[in-house]
Order: structure tokens, then C-alpha cells, then sequence
């Protein structure tokens, strides 16, 4: 099957008749006799009931139609986007939900008006999940936390941030893990990357959770080039 087959399916389809068609596709009608009898071989079934010189779609023809013109649609589309001068088209993005919130909506808002023919679909979600898509197909790109390290894959840094933990006012200041030693700490959830990065912090200073320590989506986000919380 290819789009020729496809194309001259349509013009049958639509005219109910080979002289027609072939007129109309820029063919010999016995090459378009051909190429439809290649079609139902290929496809095991009898897309036409022919009646003297006419022709007209069987059941399997009238449902065969329907995804052929939506081929026929979506190609038509692919060779309008990469023909044009100008980017168009589906960009699929993804980030962490707190880079989306705050580093990014000026970004996005400035590509949009730059590329008004593009439609950007945001996805927010763990870094595991962005990157999982990207290597799926499923996104364009993602912003995620780095360093990133795949084969399949190139990153580059675009935004420094800055981990903290919070504690209550008062509480002696904290520079590393064992002065939280056996403390309930609330984090990021299981498959975020930035709880893997507090995890290692705590296990490069051999401290230790306690054990009711709650690992909850508790989450927040500062720009690096801002003040930082005071770490107490």
C-alpha cells in the first residue's frame, strides 16, 4: 500500500468511475485498474461492488475511505509544516511542575509571540516521567533537573537552582544532614529527582530519618539569583 493506491482508492471513491478517476488522478485507466486490484489484494478485501461501468464502495470500501482521507489529510499537513519558511506545527514540552510555574511562563510567552504557528502543549511532571517521554516520542523536549546523563539523549543547563530546607524560627542553623539527625522531614515524592538528591545528602553525611519521617510532595522553588531563605 502506498499513497498512490490511496490516491487513486479516492478518486474512484468519489467519481464511481475508472475513466473518471484516471482523468482526474492524471492516469491511464488500466494503470488505475492495476493499482486498485494491488490495493484489495493487499488489503484481503473487495473495497468496490462493480456494477457494469460503474463502481461503488462495499461495506469494507466505506470504512477503508475514512482512514484514507485521513492519511491523505495528514500528509497534506506534514508537507505544509516542513515546507513553509516559518515553524509551525505540534512542539510537545515538559517540566518540572515548579520550573513551570516559575522559571518558565515569560519563556513561553515570548516563543509564542515569535512563533505564532507552532502549538505548544505543556506537560508537567518528575523528571523521570519528562525524560521517559521525550525518549518515547511523546515530547519534543523537557526541562528537568540535571545533570542529565543518557545515551539517547543531550542536555544543556539553562536554569541554576538552589535546594533548602526550612525549619522553624528559632531552630539552630543547619549546614548539614546530621544536624537533622532522626528528624521527621518532609520531601519531594518517591520519583522526583530532587528527593534523590536530598536522599544522597543525607547518606554522604551518614545521617539517618527518623522512623515516622512522612517523604511527601512538599515542594517549593526559588530563583537562585534571589535571596535564599535562611537555613534554620
Amino acid at each position: 500500500m502506498d499513497l498512490t493506491q490511496l490516491e487513486m482508492f479516492n478518486a474512484v471513491a468519489s467519481t464511481g468511475s475508472i475513466t473518471q478517476a484516471a482523468q482526474k488522478v492524471h492516469r491511464v485507466p488500466s494503470n488505475l485498474t492495476t493499482r486498485i486490484r494491488q490495493l484489495e489484494a493487499d488489503l484481503g478485501v473487495e473495497l468496490f461492488i462493480r456494477e457494469n461501468q460503474r463502481l461503488r464502495l462495499s461495506p469494507a470500501g466505506h470504512s477503508f475511505l475514512r482512514y484514507s482521507q485521513q492519511i491523505l489529510a495528514l500528509v497534506d499537513e506534514a508537507r505544509m509544516v516542513v515546507a513553509g519558511d516559518e515553524p509551525q506545527g505540534l512542539f510537545s514540552l515538559g517540566s518540572l511542575e515548579s520550573t513551570a510555574a516559575v522559571r518558565i511562563p515569560s519563556t513561553l510567552a515570548h516563543f509564542n509571540q515569535r512563533y505564532p504557528k507552532i502549538h505548544l502543549a505543556l506537560s508537567t511532571g518528575p523528571s523521570g516521567t519528562m525524560i521517559d517521554g521525550v525518549l518515547e516520542g511523546a515530547l519534543s523536549a523537557a526541562f528537568v533537573d540535571g545533570p542529565l546523563v543518557h545515551p539517547g539523549l543531550e542536555g544543556l543547563p539553562v536554569f541554576p537552582e538552589e535546594m533548602m530546607i526550612v525549619a522553624p524560627y528559632g531552630h539552630a542553623p543547619i549546614t548539614r544532614a546530621s544536624e537533622v539527625n532522626g528528624a521527621n522531614v518532609y520531601a519531594f515524592r518517591a520519583n522526583c529527582s530532587y528527593r534523590r538528591h536530598f536522599e544522597s545528602w543525607f547518606h554522604a553525611d551518614r545521617a539517618t530519618r527518623a522512623g515516622s519521617t512522612r517523604w511527601s510532595l512538599t515542594t517549593g522553588c526559588w530563583p537562585a539569583s534571589s535571596p535564599a531563605p535562611a537555613w534554620r
